[in-house]
């Protein structure tokens, strides 16, 4: 009877299947889809190989429950994880083997070894490419934001030195990456006062917010909220901290930098200054181009993430025509969603690899950091109201976002 049961096929399959989903939460978890996203993933999955199981997922931990076939005969198991950046390449990677297994393509076995050298896998971009991401994001957020020939200038110069200190900091890990969003925003609040000093027309608002903007957690806290909303308090709570003092860490730095200048010079270096436009159009393209590299999306994917950036950006301003507040950013992430719905559906690829890109186009985050910089250097009731704002914002993604799903029902994706 023993040798029975050790020979037995589904048993067998049962252990290896355990690994299988096991190592998938842990990379997966790694690239960036919500708390909910992952969980009903993994259930989608050990359903498909025909075994039963229960996920929980937060920022910090996955807890896996699997069983058999009696429910009340349960295999816990928890893995300590830790939450990685968006890397949509090896997100939709994960996808396609995932849909090989559920298909009968490849063996669970074999599944598992090209999960590991998925983490092996480079980059689509190269710190090259990843520059220019940097580059391309500072100046066309600056040209959105209405900053004249000189911000862009400017923008563009601070947003190369973040990505030097960005490099740095992921090269050598520890203290240096924890002190990154203040070392980042540091640097920049210092340059930038003291460009202000040297070209007086430039708006250092703007170029402060334009060169960190790819770094503003804005994203993060949209997605806490929507969690804590969907019932997943624990994982919703701690993205919603961690966004904020993300936020905190890079207003402090980015203060302290206009400090020091206001130190060592005599005047107030960070006046309002009335900026011009150069054009909508000529720095669209530049700022989709930029997040699909800062991503790490596919070459293949990158036609649709510039699409659904675009049909975000169109519904924003389209619900801005109608002079109601947050009325933009409720329509921009309703039509984003619906189009990242449609195109998983059709392509069987995650939702995410579209939809963080044109969500971040959103910028709910910038809204809370410009509130900040207003409070500490001009008007601190004018400045703390906008920082409020910041948790407005990303309510008003998160409800977007949930009527959208109403509308065209997921497929269940990373």
């Amino acid at each position: 009877m023993k040798g029975q049961t050790l020979n037995d096929e589904r048993t067998v399959k049962y252990s290896v299947a355990r690994r299988f989903i096991i190592k998938l939460g842990i990379i997966a978890h790694g690239y960036g889809p919500s708390a909910a996203r992952l969980e009903n993933y993994l259930n989608q999955v050990t359903e498909a190989l025909g075994y039963g199981g229960h996920f929980h997922s937060t920022r910090s931990q996955i807890i896996y429950s699997f069983w058999k076939d009696d429910k009340m005969d349960q295999i816990l198991h928890m893995e300590m994880v830790e939450k990685g950046s968006f890397n949509m390449a090896k997100l939709a990677r994960v996808g396609e083997v995932v849909e090989a297994v559920v298909d009968g393509g490849i063996s669970l076995d074999d599944a598992y070894d090209i999960l590991n050298e998925i983490e092996g896998l480079p980059n689509p971009w190269g710190v090259g490419a990843k520059a220019v991401s940097f580059l391309f994001i500072g100046v066309g957020f600056s040209g959105l934001m209405s900053g004249n020939i000189m911000d862009i200038f400017v923008s563009g110069v601070l947003a190369l030195i973040v990505y030097i200190n960005v490099f740095f900091a992921e090269k050598y890990g520890g203290r240096m990456y924890e002190l990154l969003p203040f070392t980042s925003a540091y640097i920049v609040g210092f340059l930038a006062a003291l460009f202000k000093i040297w070209l007086p027309d430039i708006n250092t608002f703007v170029n402060i917010i334009a060169a960190i903007i790819i770094m503003i957690p804005g994203f993060t806290v949209s997605a806490g909220i929507v969690e804590i909303v969907s019932n997943h308090v624990v994982s919703g709570s701690a993205n919603l901290i961690a966004g904020v003092i993300y936020l905190l860490k890079q207003f402090f730095g980015a203060w302290f930098g206009l400090a020091t200048i206001g130190l060592l010079f005599s005047g107030n270096p960070v006046p309002a200054v009335a900026s011009e436009s150069l054009g909508l159009w000529l720095f669209l393209p530049l700022l989709f181009i930029g997040l699909g590299i800062a991503y790490q999306s596919l070459m293949r994917d990158f036609p649709w993430v510039m699409l659904c950036c675009l049909v975000s950006y169109i519904g924003v301003t389209f619900g801005n025509t109608f002079e109601i507040q947050y009325l933009g950013t409720l329509i921009g992430a309703i039509v984003a969603n619906i189009f990242a719905n449609l195109w998983a559906r059709k392509t069987n690829r995650p939702t995410s690899i579209v939809l963080v890109p044109a969500i971040t186009v959103m910028v709910s985050g910038s809204v809370g950091f410009q509130g900040l910089l207003i409070a500490a250097t001009e008007e601190s009731s004018r400045g703390l109201n906008q920082f409020m704002q910041l948790f407005i914002v990303a309510l008003v993604i998160s409800a977007g976002l949930l009527i959208a799903n109403t509308i065209v029902r997921p497929k269940v994706t990373l």
